[in-house]
């Protein structure tokens, strides 16, 4: 009997990398194409190319250089994350730990950031997690990010999200905000994972947001989470509550 071939190989990831230096982009084709399971299935120079082509060709990532000619990386992320459904995830590409372009495009829907000079493995890890459906939240240069983007004074003071939310799920995105993978968030709170994982689900539903790392933009933009040593009372949201809502 003549064997049938398998075809149950897992689809690759396909990227997308937008920046205006070819030298850059040639070097993170091959990174990305030397690791089993990605394909990069197109390039553009610059933000209006990277919409274009995204829309076209659909990846499951894009890889968004910030500064560019004409349309810069923050506005192809917004014109793409904008659209319903929208037709990829975007990792951010900077040469800078904390620049406002940066912050800014993680307001517009970026599911994280690599710094450019991040090793091939940060960058492989990076792509697969994000095509996953995740986001990368939990270096420590992100929550610094994150508690720069909520430094303003006159910020709300997290009622809204705290009129949203269930006690539990204020809890969780607490946690979540700072960092905490749903393995230490189950630790933190003494329950089982796959109960931190229903609630980060049923939170991000209700933010309605795609991913971890909106949903801690929206902890901080909201004032629920507040930049460490802001003095603010008990509004800074920073204690995980003991009941079980």
């Amino acid at each position: 009997m003549t064997q049938q071939p398998t075809t149950d190989q897992p689809t690759p990831i396909s990227i997308l990398i937008a920046d205006d230096q070819t030298l850059i982009r040639a070097g993170l084709r091959a990174t990305l194409e030397s690791e089993p399971g990605f394909t990069v299935i197109g390039e553009a120079a610059d933000g209006a190319e990277a919409v274009e082509a995204a829309r076209r060709l659909r990846p499951d990532v894009t890889l968004m250089d910030i500064r560019m000619p004409g349309l810069d990386g923050v506005a192809a992320t917004r014109a793409l994350l904008a659209r319903n459904p929208a037709p990829c995830r975007v990792l951010v590409l900077t040469t800078f730990h904390l620049d406002d372009y940066v912050a800014r495009a993680l307001r517009a829907g970026a599911s994280g950031f690599l710094l450019k000079d991040s090793t091939a493995d940060q960058l492989i890890e990076a792509v697969k997690v994000i095509a996953a459906g995740d986001a990368i939240l939990a270096p420590p240069v992100t929550r610094r990010l994150l508690e720069r983007m909520a430094a303003d004074p006159d910020q709300p003071d997290g009622q809204d999200l705290r009129k949203l939310l269930t006690a539990r799920e204020i809890d969780v995105l607490l946690l979540l905000a700072r960092g905490l993978s749903n393995a230490e968030i189950t630790r933190s709170l003494h329950v089982a994972e796959t109960t931190v994982k229903s609630h980060v689900q049923s939170l991000l539903l209700k933010l309605g947001v795609r991913d971890r790392l909106q949903a801690a933009v929206a902890a901080y933009d909201s004032g629920l989470v507040r930049p460490r040593g802001h003095r603010t009372g008990d509004r800074t949201g920073t204690t995980p509550n003991d009941g079980t809502r």
